[in-house]
């Protein structure tokens, strides 16, 4: 879907709340409590997904909890991405996702190191293995969605 009205599942992410504002949050706080709390928060402001809007994304294979994605692509070629999970954490790591990838071409998309990026908040080394396997299979979507919808 091409556009650039975002009345589809609006967030801040990405536009008002900056991926590099999110990392310089994340790397103040060394205590996994503290990095908990501002995922919550982080997930609070991402706003749950309808029903009918759930069906227009798709359900993200190799997550610990359901994991919703979409994507519109704008007219300048930079995407919305929007999407909803079932659970708080990765609700609140998928707004992280979120927010580096919001209003991004995809080959812009594609250049992006998401495991640095997520080194930098300090995540990688708190979360379960499957937790970790989840961001990865979030970050694929990302990337499969930025390539499939992206005219040649």
């Amino acid at each position: 879907m091409t556009s650039t009205n975002h009345e589809l599942a609006p967030h801040p992410f990405g536009t008002e709340i900056k991926i590099q504002e999110i990392v310089e949050q994340f790397s103040t706080h060394k205590a996994w409590e503290d990095k908990y709390r501002l995922l919550i928060q982080l997930a609070r402001k991402l706003p749950a997904l309808s029903d009918d809007e759930k069906l227009q994304t798709q359900e993200v294979k190799g997550c610990e909890n359901r994991v919703w994605i979409g994507a519109l692509l704008n007219d300048d070629e930079t995407f919305h991405f929007y999407g909803d999970s079932e659970g708080r954490v990765v609700k609140g790591l998928f707004a992280i996702l979120l927010a580096a990838v919001e209003q991004k071409t995809a080959k812009e998309i594609m250049e992006i190191d998401f495991n640095h990026l997520l080194t930098q908040t300090g995540l990688p080394g708190q979360l379960s293995e499957s937790r970790q396997n989840g961001i990865q299979s979030l970050i694929t979507a990302i990337q499969n969605i930025a390539n499939e919808m992206t005219p040649a």
